[in-house]
Formats: C-alpha cells, structure tokens, sequence
C-alpha cells in the first residue's frame, strides 16, 4: 500500500468528523439510478464510515496493494444505494478515490424478464410439487388457472378454501429459493473478472450498463486510475457466490420493517402482492443466511450490531 493512501487513512482514523452534503455526491452506475438522502442514511453512513476506515487499512495491506472492495448489502428500501454512496463521498472528501457499483447491472435479464422468470420459475415448481405429490387433478389444475389470473396462487388465505394449494405453495417456494440469487439469475462470474482486474491493478475497465428495455444494454470504460475503493451496493452483495469482497457490510431490517417501508413508499395505497411478498421473504432467508460473513452489520435505526445481537433480533421477528 502506498505512504499516501495509508497516511490518509490514518489520519482519518484518527480523527474524523462527517463532512457536509452537497448535491453532486458520488452515487451507483445503474442507469438512471437516482438517490434520494436523508437523515436516516446520513446517520447509518456516519456510524459505518470511522469503522470501515480501519478495516480498508488492513484490507490493503493484505491484499498488498492500495485498493480494497467493500459491498453494501440489504433487503428492499434498507438504504443500500443511499449508504454507498455517502461512504463514497466521505472517502473522497479524506483524499481515497472511490468508485460506486452496481450490482443491479449483473442479472442475467433486465427486470421485467427476470420477474416474469421469478413467476415462472414458481409456478412450475409448483404444480411439479402437486404432481410429485399425486394431488394433481384436472379440477385443481382449473381452480389452479383462475387463482394464478388473480394472482392470488401465492396468497396463503387461499389456502383455506383450497388444501391442497398447501402443497403447490411449499414446492413453488423451494423451486424460487433455488432461483433466487442463484447463477442462474444473476452474472457473479463477470463481477468477480471486474473485481480481480481492480485488485490486480488494472487502471481502465469495461462495466456493464443494464436498463429497463432489451436494447438498452452496453458497456462503458471506466477509468480507474485515482481509485483505491471499490465499493458494491447490491442486495446479493454478501454471496459466496462469487469472490473478492474484503468487506461485506450488512444493513439489516426485520420483515416486519421492510414491509412497513414498502407500504409507505407505494403511493396509491396498494400492498405488495401475494408473489412480491414471498420474493421478499426468501431474499430475507437469504440474507441471514449470509450474515455471519459479514464484517459490519447495522441496523435499520442505526446501530451496530454483533452477528449475536443481530441472530437474536431476527429471531424476536419471526
């Protein structure tokens, strides 16, 4: 690691208070990705940033060179764009370039494909597991066709009305876990390339651009010579799935705190349907899951948690 980057690191260590805000801080590369800060991101950003300094030090000096990566990951609405990029900002205003990724651009489908894929995925999974079960009939298979029309095949009420959905929900839901941040939705083979061509040194890489359309697909080169941080903001940020991360950084929300954030946020009134809420609730799994690997976890209201306390909240929210 250079005397440079190890001085200011140091020195920010040291002493550090959190600069201001201003309106043109750095923020993820996701194709008309916009942020929106406020004082609950400032908050979690200032609690995170003065421990995070120490742990890039010595991710640096272990991997023998002047750059680490960090990823920010979390559920829907925890704040993961929001938080990266005041990580961002605050490494760049100590002197340490930084540069903000989007793990958004690395599915293998823009993402109305990979929804419909996700339902697909379900429902086949489903009525296999009616099959494998011998619960199949040609009358289920109607009811079957009228509840999916609805869009209420997820919903565990109907389970009332019809039993034998108990078994088609359970088999969807082991077919979708299976999907779910998998390799076969998302591209971890391509983030691990750009993340040993950052570590190797590399000063010029090509990144992936994905938007909402099929065409809008491209790459740009991205210089990064001035740059020591690398730092992912992703949901699947904590994977194991691919390799490179020197500091996973959990920021944590119960299932009962993601769903209240999600009802504030849609602004005509509607709730999330039965299919979206079983999408969260294996993204959930998933995530605790992978938490022990993580070097930071923190709170949706702000606080550090140990791998102990964080275990101990989530089972008081089961």
């Amino acid at each position: 690691m250079t005397d440079t980057i190890s001085n200011k690191l140091t020195n920010a260590i040291e002493g550090w208070s959190a600069p201001d805000i201003g309106p043109d801080i750095p923020h993820g590369d996701m194709p008309g990705d916009k942020i929106v800060i406020n004082a609950a991101h400032i908050e979690k950003a200032r609690v995170i940033f003065p421990r995070l300094l120490p742990l890039l030090k010595n991710a640096m000096e272990q991997n023998g060179a002047p750059r680490a990566v960090a990823a920010v990951c979390g559920g829907s609405g925890v704040g993961k764009s929001e938080t990266a990029s005041l990580l961002a900002h605050y490494l760049q205003q100590i002197g340490v370039g930084c540069y903000v990724l989007s793990g958004d651009n690395y599915p293998r489908r823009i993402p109305a494909q990979n929804d419909a894929e996700r339902l697909r995925v379900y429902r086949c999974g489903g009525i296999r597991g009616l099959l494998t079960a011998n619960c199949y009939t040609a009358e289920r298979s109607a009811a079957l066709m009228e509840l999916m029309e609805k869009e209420l095949d997820a919903s565990a009420e109907q389970t009332k009305g019809h039993p034998w959905l108990t078994v088609y929900q359970q088999a969807a839901r082991d077919a979708l876990s299976g999907y779910l941040g998998s390799s076969k939705e998302q591209d971890f083979d391509q983030l691990t390339d750009i993340i040993s061509r950052f570590k190797r040194g590399d000063t010029h890489i090509w990144l992936k651009r994905m938007g909402r359309t099929p065409e809008a697909l491209w790459y740009e080169k991205v210089d990064f010579s001035q740059v020591s941080v690398l730092i992912i903001e992703w949901t699947h940020g904590n994977s194991e799935k691919y390799q490179g991360v020197d500091i996973p950084i959990l920021l944590n929300s119960t299932p009962e705190e993601t769903r209240e954030h999600r009802r504030q946020r849609n602004r005509d009134g509607k709730t999330d349907s039965a299919f979206t809420t079983v999408v969260l609730e294996l993204e959930q799994k998933m995530l605790e899951s992978q938490a022990a690997r993580a070097k930071l976890i923190i709170s949706k209201n702000g606080s550090i948690l140990s791998y102990a306390q964080y275990r101990s909240l989530m089972a008081e929210n089961i």
